[in-house]
């Protein structure tokens, strides 16, 4: 079995990834400093509770297991946070990652798949967003984002470092064996605060704006399922191993949604009272953001098999319901 290492491996995204690797064969070894992530959401391959920034602890794995690629899902990733406090995000998000880039070429480890992020475009200037719009990151989680990107690109011109950056639109969704799932504190992602003010947990959800250029006048989002995620950091990971060339891929569904439709299915899936208030815009919010995902469908063949929003929302469901208190 090849050793993966698997960096935040105990967050929302990075713990299904492990149960997806262990799945296909591989072993995950996850490393998580338990900031945002959670112990109990480890349930496949060995687990090492560190961050980043432990250089010894790092060099410690490579010697130990003979790892293939390592997988990055190690991000602070609260947009508004990093605004207020851009120096945890550039020092977690950017300073971290490099010293772990500078352990893997030591230790002539050269295939790194990035979870990256389409705030490295900014404001959108064409909808859908290609691969080939401009990035013009507007916060510095975004802007952490984008370094990361361009120290790759450094890395591989200098060190031969192979790397694939996918950058996610709103993931969405939880595993369909409701093993795994969403459990921020806070939680900011709009599917599960809908379907927390369907458990009674909250009051009710906000609508930021209902005056948008839009079907409905809500903004209207593009959510990708954590299990179609978890298909293309596989499909990236082994295009790396192959020997073929790196490069960026769009992660979206190709298509959106608006606000009040989330809203409309989840009131059909949970069969419950989800209430509902409109409130002012949020400085900042685009009307509709929307990615192209042909580019990683025609070069690396990724087929989602989650892009219907009841789908996605009834797997959030499973998750919520069982898990009423999150991990």
């Amino acid at each position: 079995m090849k050793n993966i290492l698997v960096v935040g491996g105990a967050g929302y995204i990075g713990s299904y990834m492990c149960k997806y690797l262990a799945k296909k064969g591989y072993n995950p070894i996850v490393l998580d400093n338990l900031v945002y992530g959670h112990r109990q959401a480890v349930g496949w391959g060995p687990f090492i509770k560190a961050s980043m920034a432990d250089s010894k602890l790092l060099k410690s794995i490579f010697t130990e297991y003979r790892v293939e690629a390592v997988m990055h899902f190690a991000a602070f990733c609260y947009v508004g946070e990093s605004v207020l406090e851009p120096g945890k995000y550039y020092r977690n998000n950017v300073a971290n990652t490099l010293n772990l880039l500078e352990v893997m070429i030591e230790n002539n480890v050269k295939s790194f798949i990035f979870s990256s992020s389409c705030a490295t475009y900014g404001e959108p200037i064409e909808i859908p967003i290609t691969e080939r719009h401009p990035q013009n990151p507007i916060t510095p989680y975004g802007r952490s984002k984008l370094m990361v990107e361009q120290i790759l690109k450094d890395f591989s011109n200098a060190y031969g470092l192979k790397y694939v950056s996918l950058r996610y639109f709103n993931a969405a969704g939880a595993d369909p064996d409701g093993e795994v799932g969403e459990d921020h504190r806070p939680e900011t992602h709009l599917i599960s605060l809908v379907l927390q003010t369907a458990l009674g947990q909250r009051e009710r959800i906000n609508i930021f704006g209902d005056n948008y250029p839009t079907k409905d006048g809500t903004c209207i989002r593009d959510y990708v399922h954590i299990a179609d995620l978890a298909q293309a950091h596989l499909l990236a990971l082994e295009r790396l191993m192959n020997g073929m060339q790196e490069g960026e891929y769009n992660l979206g569904n190709g298509d959106g949604f608006s606000v009040k439709e989330v809203i409309e299915v989840a009131l059909n899936v949970t069969g419950r009272a989800i209430a509902s208030k409109v409130t002012k815009r949020r400085p900042g919010d685009p009307a509709v953001l929307i990615g192209s995902s042909k580019k990683i469908i025609k070069e690396l063949g990724w087929k989602p098999q989650f892009a219907d929003l009841s789908t996605i929302i009834e797997t959030a469901w499973k998750w919520h319901k069982s898990h009423p208190e999150g991990w």
